[in-house]
């Protein structure tokens, strides 16, 4: 007889909520899922890809403070697109690291902060450097002359950390959400035809499953890649081009067993269509065990981008990723600045632990053992 799917969900949800670790676990989903989708709010550079530079506080401390004055480009506009918040503001001004200042009538002298505690040679600026983009003479002094704060420090362009391991949350929770997509729509395909039409079809799907199983997945993604490129899209259909296989062979068990029941019997009499006994009759009973490798697979999906990332093939500069930030600085664990590398770190193990653990959670719960 075919499952209530509406009462199963509702029970799995009930049991979910009781269980300690499965909220700790999807809480951090969540919130990494909330951060990838609204990074630039959380982000205190808000440029696109938190790319403004300032090399003369390369690796500053965590906590810097820095007094800094903000000069319009001539694409300056003050207005803020719905876009930007998604996608990060285009570099439309000038922000210089400076010692002090001070104004006289309409000029403002400035001492550039040249690092290391040096400053340059005062440098004279006309207020209508503001004045031309509309900006009030009285508002330059409280807008655009600030201390800025660097709450997780600079890194070696002197871009600010922060930001950067923000926005970076984006690639590595989109890796896992687009590869595991592409790896359904796959897997569950060619696992249905599979189990459901058996005989050669079978026999031919399980040979290409066999083939793609044999090939370690990392040289695998690697040669994807290689074959159709580096960059961002790139390596999201490379990564789900490779974890299609064990979705495939969970779906085809499963197809094995239920095209036998007699629901499924009673469907062929009535003379349903193949396709809507596979997605309406069959497919609905199979979507939990989906969902548990789902889990593991976005785990694995986060470690295998991260892993490219780090050997230069994935997600590429100035596009901040968790895997090419670390690239960047590993080197750092041993001069003094290990944050820079062991904060992405950190973040990349907490994420793939919150996935294993709602999928180890999943598991449990619906195992119809238990």
């Amino acid at each position: 007889m075919e499952q209530d799917n509406g009462s199963f969900y509702q029970i799995i949800f009930k049991k979910l909520r009781k269980n300690t670790l499965g909220v700790l676990s999807f809480s951090v989903i969540v919130l990494a899922a909330v951060i990838s989708i609204f990074s630039y709010l959380f982000a205190t550079d808000k440029t696109e890809d938190a790319n403004r530079q300032d090399l003369t506080i390369a690796y500053a401390p965590i906590g810097y403070k820095q007094l800094t004055i903000e000069i319009p480009l001539p694409n300056y506009s003050d207005k803020i697109n719905f876009s930007d918040y998604l996608f990060g503001e285009k570099i439309n001004s000038e922000q210089i690291s400076i010692s002090s200042y001070k104004t006289e009538g309409d000029f403002i002298i400035y001492t550039p902060y040249l690092g290391d505690g040096i400053s340059g040679e005062p440098i004279t600026i006309n207020s209508s450097a503001w004045t031309k983009y509309g900006i009030k003479k009285d508002e330059i002094e409280k807008k655009f002359i600030f201390t800025k704060t660097y709450l997780l420090g600079t890194d070696s362009y002197g871009r600010d950390f922060y930001s950067r391991l923000i926005i970076g949350t984006r690639i590595s929770f989109l890796i896992g959400f687009i590869a595991v997509f592409i790896s359904l729509l796959v897997g569950i395909t060619l696992g249905a035809l599979a189990g459901y039409y058996k005989g050669k079809t079978d026999n031919f799907i399980m040979w290409i499953i066999n083939v793609v199983w044999s090939i370690p997945t990392l040289l695998l993604v690697i040669a994807i890649t290689l074959a159709i490129g580096k960059g961002f899209w790139q390596i999201f259909i490379a990564v789900g081009l490779t974890m299609w296989v064990e979705v495939a062979r969970v779906v085809r068990g499963q197809f094995l067993s239920y095209r036998e029941k007699e629901f499924v019997e009673a469907a062929k009499a009535l003379g349903f269509s193949d396709a809507r006994i596979i997605f309406n009759q069959i497919l609905p009973n199979v979507v939990a065990p989906i969902i548990v490798i789902s889990a593991a697979n976005f785990a694995s999906a986060i470690l295998i981008e991260s892993g490219l990332s780090f050997l230069g093939i994935g997600a590429q500069p100035p596009t901040p990723s968790w895997g090419n930030i670390i690239k960047e600085h590993y080197n750092h664990i041993i001069l003094g600045k290990q944050h820079l590398a062991i904060l992405p770190g950190l973040a990349i193990m907490l994420l793939v632990l919150g996935f294993n653990i709602f999928g180890n959670v999943l598991r449990d719960i619906m195992d119809i053992k238990n």
